[in-house]
């Protein structure tokens, strides 16, 4: 399966002001890069444009950042890529085992603990009362995912950069960020490592579902490796393109400015293509919505 990715983000700055981003794809889909995956950076003054040349670094969690200084005026951020993958939906490992925090690897510790979303310390009563009575496991982790997204409602207007987990749990409505927070959060709360992942989800052979956009899920280790979860669409999905990787959104923020930075210009695309670089036509949605893609099982 290939799958064309772009996006196009413009700002506004008063002043000067540093930047850093992760724009890029993750590292670890090095090997299924068909094309580069550069982020061009635009300086836009009157009539002309000036090239920024960001420098590169990799964060404490792996994720591959550029950081820059910006003049003050117009700023475009620009990028695009192609990468082939494997056709299959989401994995389910319905047999995977929740290891004894003595067995977890070093690595998935920090995935436990509280963090600026994610506020852990809050939840161990209330995750207790919910999903005490699952079994450890796969059966416990999809249990809160299901949870989640049973319980909350998807609203883009109640979007706010400061709404933690209990602020989702309480309100009960939210981005899709806040589910995959609140799922974090009752799953740390169960033992379980999660951490919060931001990449590309498109319209991958399901109906169209609107203009693109950056999307986040989580992630938990079971019987060695992480999994994909998502609170927010809770069905196996194709197509997804991990960017970044941390505790929360806090951590795999797609632009950060030191300064004001006023968004003017928005647009994200992702969309599988055929050999020949052609969008690959989408289902049409007639009456229900189409059934769930029945996605393939892995055991411990």
């Amino acid at each position: 399966m290939l799958i064309r990715s772009e996006f196009d983000i413009q700002f506004h700055l008063p002043v000067e002001t540093p930047m850093v981003t992760m724009l890029h794809l993750h590292p670890s889909l090095d090997g299924a890069l068909r094309s580069s995956d550069d982020l061009n950076v635009e300086y836009i003054n009157m009539n002309s444009r000036t090239e920024l040349t960001p420098f590169d670094y990799l964060d404490s969690f792996g994720n591959r950042c550029s950081r820059f200084t910006a003049p003050p005026g117009a700023l475009r951020l620009c990028g695009k890529n192609l990468v082939e993958i494997g056709g299959e939906p989401d994995l389910q490992g319905y047999n995977a085992i929740q290891h004894p925090i003595q067995d977890l690897p070093d690595h998935t510790l920090q995935f436990l603990l509280s963090s600026r979303y994610c506020e852990v310390d809050r939840f161990g009563a209330i995750a207790s009362d919910l999903f005490q009575w699952t079994l450890p496991g796969w059966s416990r982790a999809s249990a809160i995912r299901d949870w989640v997204h049973d319980k909350v409602a998807f609203d883009y207007k109640k979007a706010r950069s400061t709404k933690t987990a209990m602020d989702v749990f309480t309100e009960r409505e939210g981005v899709c960020r806040d589910f995959q927070h609140l799922a974090v959060t009752l799953s740390r709360a169960m033992n379980i490592p999660a951490r919060y992942v931001t990449g590309y989800l498109g319209d991958i052979r399901v109906p169209y579902a609107g203009a693109g956009d950056f999307s986040a899920w989580y992630q938990v280790w079971l019987s060695g490796r992480w999994w994909d979860m998502d609170a927010r669409h809770n069905q196996p999905r194709m197509g997804r393109l991990l960017m970044a990787a941390g505790r929360d959104a806090a951590d795999v923020a797609i632009t950060t400015s030191f300064g004001q930075a006023n968004l003017t210009h928005f647009y994200v695309e992702s969309n599988e293509v055929d050999k020949n670089g052609v969008a690959v036509p989408l289902p049409v949605k007639v009456g229900d919505p189409l059934a769930p893609i029945t996605a393939p099982v892995v055991g411990a």
